[in-house]
């Protein structure tokens, strides 16, 4: 089995030609009895060159061409458009095979489909369809006990009177149960299944894909998928498990696969099964005109279809299937027609062959779709750049009334230190201009644009920090990067403050993208070598599964929101916090609150304090009387002790006038709190904001922070490597209110042997 081969090939057992692909999406198998011979066998795999195909003149002639990709004919070929756009993955292409290629034993089974779905009486039923030549049975064993029954020639069912449901890691426990099928003392086929309800509007074309698990509604987020780099698109278990760790730890709960890629490995859908992350899956198209009418080329695509669904149909991460990306859009961008989108692919082979494969998910058409125009993100599924590309205020994010993104928020998101001078050290030739700075490298751009995703960073840098980026560029490079590496976190948090509010009608929301696909300042909020960026850290606080975050509501004040997504009850203590000049202490209020399961709620801030103190400094009587509001959500009696999730908001402006740490009084101390784990206590008299945690080999759980003035803030360390985990680390900590490095006392190494 050769389970992925880019993009035309032929294949050649010891000299017999024995296979020929078409499409990198689907896998060749070739029967190998009665063609192996003892001792050594050759496989030779040709891939044909794709440029003298698509220089042919091709029937039919597009009906609308595209700037994502510079080969119109490629819209034949059933290949990926990463390594092939020049805006933002430039190449090079995919060729040869990219997945890996095995032996396997023939199985007895034929035409294998189990799926688990959840009775109206609360209890599972599994259904297996089959065709096999022996008796067999089903056995279903997890949480609930061990239930079997026998299946008939083409297959049956179990039921079971109750089952626990599988759920998103933010909202419950994944739970999983395990599937076997037994013919005689030998289990044949073994799977893990889950069982959840998924529900959706059924007109979501105009309201928005809302979707409640469980009966429970679910504010999706998270970010567009991409393969670990354009060279290696295809990762091990290892790196999947921990980037797919690292989406979890983030408080993300889905994942896009976007049309422009390929389809993942069953080790990414098994992980996302086992940790609770929801997969939005596309199929293969994005932006081309398609030749829909071709029988030929429908048959290849109807091929690759039905091989997918039978991967994922059935699986409890499955949460969407989407036609693929932008075709819509792009015909109506162009004042084309819209009905030119609507053709036989999306709205007639793809959802048909979805509903034979029993995925019990929304088919969405393409992304974006819905509504009187494609894109428009009041209705149906949209892309939202109006934060970010389009330069708009960060009161649009609550303006568009954005009901779901499939694409948002894209930005050049700068990597720390280590990836930039990793990047000029290995590889210069990366960088688009001999001797500009690491910085400019991987910066995205569409193509044709006088302007590129670096502008779009400066553009909202001028206008949360009152700074010119050409200037501060100039005098002081370091300064810039510092910036630059926080605005967009901070950018991207408001954006999803506003959007998961309670009385929000927005149910999702994915950033593009994840990974950065090569070094440099990418899309991604993990850098090409899988270290996370700061901007991923900011919405590592907003996204939590419980979380408190302030909204401005102009002359309504501010509002404290809160969430808990999980299945439990949270009773905590919610305190709000003001200051003045960075550390006087105002005004304080606090009062416990009991959050219900899957909950969110909000509290007008003065209404607490008990008293009007123009807290966002709206109406402007007089001088402000603070610069500093602190929302923290707190298990402990004290402030600071048993932090749960604390935000920040500076109705004057963010604290960038740098100070030395001892006038700030900054302290940090560090304890081993366990094998390759660190524990550091922070606290300073007066507020530092931005504070980076550098530590070579090791990575923070929180990073990107704002100190509370006179607060202790614990924050753990956590070693990248068995090395590191045995050496003292070099922590060195920098603020963008702070002018000098601060370093730790450290402990002692752990000793080795």
């Amino acid at each position: 089995m050769l389970d992925g081969v880019a993009t035309i090939c032929d294949v050649f057992l010891n000299g017999e030609h024995v296979a020929h692909g078409e499409s990198m999406f689907v896998p060749i198998r070739v029967e190998l009895a009665g063609r192996l011979r003892d001792g050594d066998n050759e496989l030779v795999i040709c891939c044909r060159a794709l440029a003298p195909r698509l220089a042919e003149r091709r029937r039919p002639r597009a009906r609308w061409r595209t700037a994502l990709v510079s080969e119109g004919n490629l819209r034949f070929f059933r290949t990926m458009l990463l390594g092939r756009a020049p805006g933002f993955a430039p190449g090079p292409a995919v060729v040869g095979p990219f997945r890996p290629i095995r032996i396997e034993r023939p199985s007895p089974l034929e035409q294998l489909r189990v799926l688990a779905r959840v009775t109206p009486d609360g209890g599972g039923v599994v259904r297996a369809r089959v065709r096999a030549p022996a008796r067999l049975r089903l056995r279903l064993s997890g949480p609930d006990g061990v239930h079997e029954a026998d299946l008939g020639p083409t297959g049956g069912e179990l039921g079971v009177p109750s089952v626990a449901r599988w759920w998103p890691h933010t909202h419950g426990d994944p739970v999983l149960h395990d599937v076997e099928i037994v013919c005689g003392d030998e289990t044949v086929h073994r799977r893990r299944v889950g069982f959840r309800e998924l529900e959706w509007p059924a007109d979501w074309e105009q309201r928005g894909l809302a979707l409640r698990l469980n009966g429970t509604e679910v504010f999706c987020r998270g970010a567009v998928w991409t393969p670990p780099s354009l060279e290696r698109p295809h990762a091990d278990a290892d790196e999947l498990r921990a980037t797919l760790e690292a989406v979890r730890d983030a408080g993300m709960n889905m994942l896009r696969i976007p049309g422009i890629g390929c389809y993942e490995s069953d080790v990414f859908h098994d992980l996302c099964d086992e940790l609770g992350i929801l997969v939005w899956q596309d199929f293969m198209f994005a932006n081309l005109d398609y030749p829909d009418a071709d029988p030929a080329f429908m048959a290849v695509v109807e091929e690759e279809a039905r091989h997918v669904l039978g991967r994922l149909a059935g699986r409890p991460s499955l949460a969407v299937l989407c036609g693929g990306s932008e075709c819509a859009q792009q015909v109506t961008m162009l004042g084309l027609d819209p009905e030119l989108a609507r053709g036989p692919l999306y709205t007639e082979l793809l959802p048909g062959l979805v509903r034979d494969a029993e995925a019990d998910v929304p088919y969405v058409p393409n992304a974006p779709w819905g509504g009187t125009l494609p894109f428009r993100p009041a209705q149906g599924v949209a892309n939202y750049y109006g934060v970010g590309a389009y330069r708009r205020p960060l009161a649009d994010a609550r303006l568009a009334d954005v009901r779901f993104a499939a694409e948002c928020l894209a930005f050049s998101n700068v990597p720390d230190d280590p990836a930039l001078e990793q990047l000029v050290e290995g590889s210069p030739s990366a960088l688009p201009v001999p001797h500009l700075p690491a910085w400019k490298a991987g910066v995205p751009r569409d193509a044709g644009a006088g302007w590129d995703f670096e502008d779009v960073r400066d553009h909202y840098l001028r206008l949360l920090y009152e700074q010119d980026p050409l200037e501060v560029r100039w005098s002081d490079p370091a300064r810039y990067l510092e910036l630059a590496r926080a605005v967009t976190g901070e950018v991207m948090a408001e954006a999803f403050g506003e959007w998961r509010r309670g009385d929000s009608a927005c149910a999702g929301a994915l950033v593009l993208w994840l990974r950065d696909l090569q070094p440099g300042a990418g899309w991604g909020l993990i850098d090409s070598t899988g270290r996370p960026k700061a901007a991923l850290h900011h919405l590592r606080r907003a996204l939590a599964p419980v979380a408190v975050w302030i909204t401005d509501e102009g002359l309504a004040g501010m509002s404290a929101q809160l969430a808990n997504d999980t299945a439990s009850p949270v009773s905590a203590r919610l305190r709000l916090t003001l200051y003045r000049d960075g550390e006087v202490l105002v005004e304080q209020a606090a009062r416990e609150v009991a959050l219900a399961p899957h909950s969110a709620t909000s509290l007008d801030v003065e209404e607490a304090l008990g008293r009007f103190v123009d807290i966002g400094w709206s109406y402007r009587f007089g001088p402000p009387g603070q610069d500093l509001v602190v929302a923290s959500l707190e298990a402990g009696p004290e402030p600071g002790v048993g932090l749960i999730s604390q935000a920040v908001r500076f109705p004057v402006g963010r604290p960038l006038r740098r100070e030395t740490a001892v006038a700030v009084g900054l302290e940090a101390a560090a304890s081993r709190t366990g094998e390759g784990t660190i524990g550091l206590t922070l606290r300073a008299r007066r507020v530092l904001h931005g504070l980076r945690i550098e530590a070579p080999g090791w990575v923070a759980d929180d990073d990107a922070l704002t100190l509370e003035p006179g607060i202790e803030r614990a924050v753990g360390l956590r070693a990248v490597t068995l090395e590191a985990g045995g050496e003292t680390p070099k922590v060195t900590l920098t603020a963008l209110n702070l002018s000098d490095r601060f370093r730790l006392p450290l402990p002692a190494p752990l000793r080795r042997g």
